[in-house]
């Protein structure tokens, strides 16, 4: 299964690769890993594919890593998830406007242009981010950035 793992540290040196590390160590490969600072904080996501149960253990097993603040299995629970891609497109005279009419369909926009190429941003979830990698690969991918998910949970579910 799927697990999106919310991580709260202390920003100090080499939690990183103490946090990563548990789950190498498991024979769990990572996925996708985004990292920022947040007030003197760390937060991860971290996407990992794996059991149920061991991922249970992998999770109180960071609970106990000194700066680990909060762990968030927000497999079950309903959150938020978005993508960044950079995507870098062949790109000549007659496609070019063929390649504007897939960006303005998927609300992403052209973040650089030359003669050859044309680099687009788009965020979204991962259906969108696959979706509009799927339109492009007709005119030819010349290279792709993408940061992997960022999440937040929900503050509201239900009816009002």
């Amino acid at each position: 299964m799927r697990h999106v793992i919310s991580v709260t540290v202390e920003n100090r040196h080499s939690v990183l690769t103490r946090i990563t590390g548990l789950f190498a160590a498991r024979g769990y490969s990572i996925e996708s890993l985004s990292v920022a600072p947040m007030n003197g904080l760390g937060h991860m996501i971290i996407v990992v594919n794996g059991d149920d149960l061991v991922l249970e253990q992998v999770n109180k097993q960071l609970n106990k890593l000194i700066d680990v603040i909060k762990v968030i299995d927000m497999t079950g629970e309903s959150f938020i998830d978005r993508e960044l891609i950079l995507i870098k497109v062949n790109s000549t005279k007659t496609t070019r406007s063929e390649i504007m009419q897939v960006v303005n369909i998927f609300g992403a926009k052209i973040v650089d242009i030359s003669p050859k190429t044309l680099t687009v941003e788009a965020t979204g979830s991962e259906a969108k981010i696959n979706a509009i990698i799927g339109m492009l690969k007709s005119f030819g991918i010349k290279e792709v950035s993408r940061s992997g998910k960022v999440a937040m949970s929900r503050e509201f579910i239900g009816e009002v």
